[in-house]
């Protein structure tokens, strides 16, 4: 055999070779691409209606036993005769408003109830009913005074505004003649009034603002606090208290104004101490005007603090 076809007979082998270790072709499927994991939707509870209220429980808050009632079609009477001890009528007013205020994304309801046990009473009370699977549940209330005239309510930014014309010190029973504003925060499950305004005879507001530091910020030892005032108070003084959440007081004392004249707008800037009050610890620093006359309050503004 010459070289010739030696040759050509190793170049057949060769090449049987190289087909014989190529990979078969396979037939598994191609993966299909992930798909990526999207959850469930998060069922929310339905939004609270005003409707929903006018058959819902109410807790008393005029009346010391604190008794719970079922209101029907808006309203509870018991007895017929006004003159008796056990005579009472509770009734949903048109003033009802639905939003957050706790910062959760479910819904509130805040309504103004007149309570009256017989005589000429009618007791106003600003109050929270919380969102339970989409049912109004009473939470709590706060006294507004009695036969206030109502001008507005709303919630506005997570706070219940309200604007009243209510009874001031020289006023008779019927007829209120102050007017007022106020804003309540609910705090653990609690009405707590966070701002309150008042008029003088003469159509000029009392107002006290702090303009720092601002709502929630964190403080250590002590804190500066600045503000103005619409008009400026008695001989100049504000006072100030300090409260944790559950209303216990850490300090309280005098705030300097400083005013060009008497009853004209002015300021304060004042450094007030924290020493004691544990970290962690919510706090409310209230400024307020109040009356050398009577005690009561002419204007106030507070703001939260967290001690750290």
């Amino acid at each position: 055999m010459n070289r010739e076809h030696i040759a050509f007979i190793l170049i057949l082998i060769l090449a049987t070779l190289a087909c014989g270790l190529t990979a078969p072709a396979s037939n598994a499927p191609t993966p299909a691409p992930v798909q990526e994991t999207i959850p469930a939707p998060t069922e929310a509870a339905p939004s609270l209606t005003a409707d929903q209220l006018k058959n819902a429980q109410y807790q008393l808050g005029a009346r010391d036993d604190r008794a719970v009632i079922q209101l029907t079609d808006g309203k509870y009477q018991h007895g017929t005769d006004a003159t008796t001890l056990d005579f009472a009528y509770i009734g949903l007013t048109q003033f009802v408003s639905v939003g957050d205020l706790t910062g959760d994304g479910v819904n509130e309801i805040a309504a103004i109830f007149l309570e009256n046990y017989g005589g000429t009473g009618n007791f106003g009370l600003l109050t929270i009913y919380s969102n339970v699977n989409g049912l109004p549940v009473f939470l709590t209330s706060t006294f507004i005074d009695d036969r206030p005239m109502i001008n507005s309510m709303s919630i506005e930014n997570g706070e219940v505004y309200l604007d009243a014309i209510t009874h001031g010190a020289q006023d008779g029973g019927c007829c209120p003649t102050m007017p007022t504003t106020r804003r309540y925060s609910l705090v653990n499950n609690q009405l707590r009034m966070v701002n309150y305004t008042t008029a003088t005879p003469e159509g000029a507001k009392r107002i006290v603002e702090i303009t720092a530091p601002v709502n929630g910020a964190e403080a250590s030892g002590s804190v500066q606090v600045s503000g103005t005032v619409s008009i400026a108070p008695f001989e100049n003084n504000l006072t100030y208290f300090i409260y944790d959440e559950a209303g216990n007081q850490f300090a309280a004392g005098p705030v300097m104004v400083t005013a060009p004249d008497f009853g004209a707008p002015g300021t304060f800037n004042e450094t007030f101490t924290l020493e004691g009050i544990p970290p962690g610890t919510t706090i409310y620093l209230e400024i307020q005007d109040i009356s050398a006359a009577d005690g009561s309050w002419l204007a106030m503004d507070a703001v939260k603090l967290v001690i750290k």
